[in-house]
């Protein structure tokens, strides 16, 4: 068929969704301390989301290396000029500080298949209880075998940690031993 013989496109002005309402998420954690693994997810995040909550869960059934004021402090230094990250503090279920301060998302980050299919079963749960989506990052791979865990037991064998953290956490209290 001839291009003489087909209709014109009819071609309408389509108005483009506005869409008001934030998107914010909550990236929840205990941050005993804060590790490079933790900010590597929290900066890949930072184009997806208008804002960031990294949230420190506490529980008082549960023994911190760091005061949660350290912990609030690392956060606080190592995103002090990034606007659209916040620190903020809550106990109990992640899903209700989440309707708390209005976030329809987790961030949470992968290291491995082991952690899939443990915050799968937790993205999942959530998701039933209160339409909260959970949105996974990979960690990148030179920062994927950084946990807090690890960090902790080096500090606690006066290790140097200041390859796995960012520099707020060495400068916030972390004396390196020689």
């Amino acid at each position: 068929m001839s291009n003489y013989l087909r209709a014109p496109l009819r071609v309408e002005h389509i108005e483009p969704k506005i869409n008001l309402k934030m998107k914010r998420a909550v990236f929840p954690g205990s941050f005993d301390p804060l590790t490079l693994g933790h900010t590597d997810v929290i900066d890949r995040a930072i184009p997806l989301f208008d804002e960031i909550i990294i949230a420190i869960g506490t529980n008082s059934s549960k023994s911190y290396m760091f005061s949660l004021e350290q912990r609030r402090v690392f956060i606080e230094k190592t995103y002090s000029e990034e606007p659209k990250v916040k620190v903020d503090t809550y106990e109990g279920l992640t899903i209700d500080y989440c309707k708390k301060v209005g976030s329809d998302f987790i961030l949470r980050g992968l290291r491995n298949p082991a952690d899939f299919e443990f915050e799968k079963a937790i993205a999942q749960t959530n998701r039933k209880l209160s339409q909260i989506e959970t949105v996974f990052l990979l960690t990148s791979a030179d920062t994927s075998y950084i946990s807090s865990s690890i960090v902790r037991d080096i500090l606690f064998n006066k290790g140097d940690v200041s390859l796995l953290v960012p520099p707020a956490v060495i400068t916030g209290g972390i004396q390196k031993d020689s």
